[in-house]
């Protein structure tokens, strides 16, 4: 292993931490990885990870300590909390939460953390699901200082097509609660066209190949209709909880800028009502259950 490169630590091994850090330690990056549920670590430390009891103890000997966590309440628990990253946190050292939070509690936690210890933030959600991760082929919206995110963009080539740096801490944020209106509304329209097209006696699993390369063709369409057509919810490769979490970040930002997000707010609503009737940890393809429900 190259003593060169930058020793990275890792927070947060779920559906999309695995896969990057399965890259990482491809690259060939010395890693060293906690969670909360610590046996999901161990096909890391199998593959040479070294594993951190607390999250302080991921700041011991990295240059760079990523986040990958379910919500902003997580974030600041492993940041903040006990036996957190503030207590071993050192000047240099930089955060890079590709986390999706919301905006402005990403700008109090950066703020304070480099207050408390000298260390910087990099807030860099995602997006591209699982096979994104699996593939490095994530776009990456990135927020912070210019030298801080072209330190870290020769480590996030292996991890995504695309950095962007949007603007200062919390840009990238706004971005992906961007991203997430879109792919909201999106996958709520396809669940409506899938449930019609069946209803109307047409078959919905050839909606997504009659349409590509249409006006109406988009990577949703092409991954969730067929899933959707043939009822195949699994295997999960997001939830409908991490969406709705999203969209509720994006109806908050949308009131505290005062602008008009009406589409988002249904989007909102019905993915609450979806996930009341047992759904939250179920993939968003399950979205179409809700429309034939509606039809029967």
């Amino acid at each position: 292993m190259s003593t060169s490169l930058p020793a990275l630590a890792f927070a947060g091994i779920g559906l999309m931490g695995l896969p990057m850090t399965r890259r990482l330690l491809a690259a060939g990056y010395p890693l060293r990885v906690w969670n909360r549920s610590p046996d999901k670590c161990q096909r890391l430390l199998d593959l040479g990870a070294q594993p951190a009891s607390a999250p302080l103890q991921l700041c011991s000997e990295a240059d760079i300590v990523m986040l990958c966590l379910a919500d902003t309440a997580a974030v600041r628990e492993v940041v903040f909390g006990p036996g957190g990253i503030v207590e071993g946190a050192r000047a240099g050292q930089l955060l890079v939460d590709f986390s999706s939070l919301e905006p402005a509690a990403t700008r109090e936690m950066a703020a304070e953390l480099e207050r408390r210890t000298g260390m910087r933030w990099v807030d860099a959600p995602v997006s591209g699901g699982t096979p994104g991760a699996e593939a490095g082929s994530l776009a990456i919206m990135a927020g912070g200082r210019v030298d801080d995110i072209e330190r870290i963009r020769p480590i996030l080539v292996h991890l995504g097509q695309r950095l962007t740096r949007m603007g200062e801490v919390g840009a990238g944020q706004v971005t992906k609660v961007c991203n997430q209106m879109i792919v909201a509304c999106n996958a709520l329209v396809i669940a409506e066209v899938v449930a019609l097209a069946e209803q109307a006696g047409v078959d919905a699993s050839l909606l997504a190949p009659a349409l590509a390369g249409g006006f109406a063709d988009s990577r949703p369409l092409q991954i969730l209709a067929p899933q959707m057509a043939e009822s195949r919810f699994e295997p999960i490769k997001w939830h409908v909880r991490t969406l709705l979490k999203d969209l509720d970040t994006a109806t908050k930002l949308s009131r505290e800028q005062g602008s008009a997000t009406p589409m988002s707010g249904l989007a909102a609503q019905l993915l609450r009502l979806h996930g009341s009737q047992g759904h939250l940890e179920h993939d968003p393809a399950t979205l179409v259950q809700l429309y034939r429900e509606a039809d029967a």
